[in-house]
């Protein structure tokens, strides 16, 4: 199975997702610039992602504390998540996000 993320920069990865691992930790072990603070522990907001507006309805919108956490964003918008929270299985094989800016490091 495979991700795609954007990057701010506007460079696109194509990354290996490995079996239970979340987006976030995928991007990590790729060497992505996430700043992923809380290393998915979903006490900080730094892991944000905008899902492609086609994969919404597969990956599904943000609950309850996700919520509250993205609530404090300046970026955030109707399709963000934090990729702590998305465990892709096969029917999010191709999947596209796109890193916020207060969640990139770079």
């Amino acid at each position: 199975m495979k991700v795609v993320v954007t990057l701010p920069d506007g460079s696109t990865h194509e990354l290996a997702v490995r079996p239970g691992a979340s987006i976030m930790e995928c991007m990590r072990s790729a060497g992505l610039p996430i700043r992923a603070e809380c290393g998915g522990a979903m006490a900080c907001a730094t892991c944000h992602v905008r899902v492609d507006p086609a994969w919404i309805e597969r990956v599904g919108g943000a609950r309850g504390e996700e919520i509250d956490l993205l609530d404090m964003s300046d970026y955030r918008t109707a399709n963000s998540r934090l990729c702590c929270q998305i465990r892709p299985g096969p029917a999010l094989d191709g999947l596209r996000v796109e890193l916020q800016l207060d969640a990139y490091e770079g």
